[in-house]
């Protein structure tokens, strides 16, 4: 039989929620959970269910890459009945194309589901199972990789996004809502949310590919327990200084981006493509501009392949640039004259 966690995980939850939130979580304010049926998002659940009676709503995502899916995704929506929480599972439908990366392409379709599946539902609020000894893992993979301080923040605790969903009966017209992407247990290590789960009488399963050593994080999962000397909470934290750093240099990034943006020959500048004046500055503000720039022109022509994001290195790109040479990155020719660097879509390679 299930018992409720103890009140002072339950009111240190709540406490965490807020802190990742920002403020507080309105009396009727719908929180929706993404929960897989591992230990994390099953302690999560019993803890955000006691913290918020009858404000919890969880979804379980089955990505279909594993015959145990469909069980687990079961086992999530009869305990959800078992305590009042409404559960809905939703199924990846899209094929993952070979040239994605798999852990990749299993995270977008995720979030996606999850994203239109809670405003659907009426709640602004998604939160994740994400723990201290992920962000551990994902600064030190990140850290390895050379990543700037973009990609060691790591996992954000809040993150602010916007989804599109069909308003009406045609299904044909869409309205853009915002919701909060929270990650409330990221000061939580992995056995307290295990020790939770088990002392609750909480049901869990273990997914196989934790402990697969075709996978990074596996590697860094495994150092991490074997290296006394790293304290994931101590790593975590740097994380977390590392994104007060990276939205201070955000905000510098959207004035310089407002302000260094110029046209060529004195007219508009294509839609689909970007001009920037690179003139003075650091390298760090330089490497903003450039990933913003790129991440624009990408979404402006359609460009999905290769992947990019906050954690792709660019240097051999900034090298280039800075010493007068054209280069590409993810799709974009960038190209300088003088101070001011070109960001449009590359040719299409030739072939032989």
């Amino acid at each position: 039989m299930t018992a409720s966690p103890d009140p002072a995980s339950v009111a240190r939850f709540r406490v965490d929620l807020v802190a990742a939130l920002g403020r507080a979580v309105g009396p009727v304010e719908p929180i929706a959970l993404a929960v897989s049926g591992g230990p994390d998002s099953m302690a999560m659940l019993v803890l955000a269910a006691a913290a918020y009676p009858g404000q919890v709503i969880a979804a379980t995502v089955d990505h279909r890459l594993r015959r145990e899916s469909a069980d687990e995704a079961a086992m999530v929506a009869a305990f959800c009945a078992t305590i009042g929480v409404p559960h809905m599972t939703l199924q990846v439908t899209d094929p993952c194309d070979p040239r994605d990366n798999l852990h990749d392409w299993a995270r977008g379709q995720r979030y996606a589901l999850l994203k239109r599946w809670s405003v659907g539902q009426g709640a602004r609020l998604l939160a994740t199972a994400h723990h201290a000894d992920d962000q551990a893992e994902t600064f030190l993979m990140r850290a390895a990789r050379g990543s700037g301080v973009a990609g060691l923040a790591g996992i954000r605790a809040h993150q602010r996004q916007e989804v599109s969903y069909p308003v009406g009966d045609s299904g044909c017209v869409f309205d853009v809502f915002p919701i909060d992407l929270i990650r409330p247990l990221l000061g939580w290590r992995v056995a307290e949310l295990r020790a939770i789960a088990l002392a609750s009488a909480t049901p869990f399963v273990d997914d196989p590919s934790n402990a697969d050593d075709r996978f990074d994080r596996t590697a860094f999962r495994t150092l991490l327990r074997a290296t006394p000397l790293f304290d994931p909470r101590q790593i975590a934290r740097s994380a977390t200084h590392a994104a007060e750093a990276d939205a201070a240099l955000r905000a510098m990034e959207r004035w310089l981006w407002d302000t260094r943006k110029v046209a060529p020959t004195g007219v508009d500048a294509p839609d689909d493509q970007s001009w920037i004046d690179m003139a003075g500055l650091p390298r760090e503000l330089k490497r903003r501009l450039s990933r913003s720039a790129i991440a624009g022109v990408r979404d402006v022509n359609g460009i999905t392949r290769p992947d990019f994001g906050d954690a792709t290195n660019i240097e051999s790109l900034l090298d280039a640039l800075e010493s007068g040479k054209s280069a590409t990155q993810a799709g974009i020719l960038v190209s300088p004259k003088g101070t001011i660097w070109r960001f449009s879509e590359a040719p299409p390679r030739r072939t032989l």
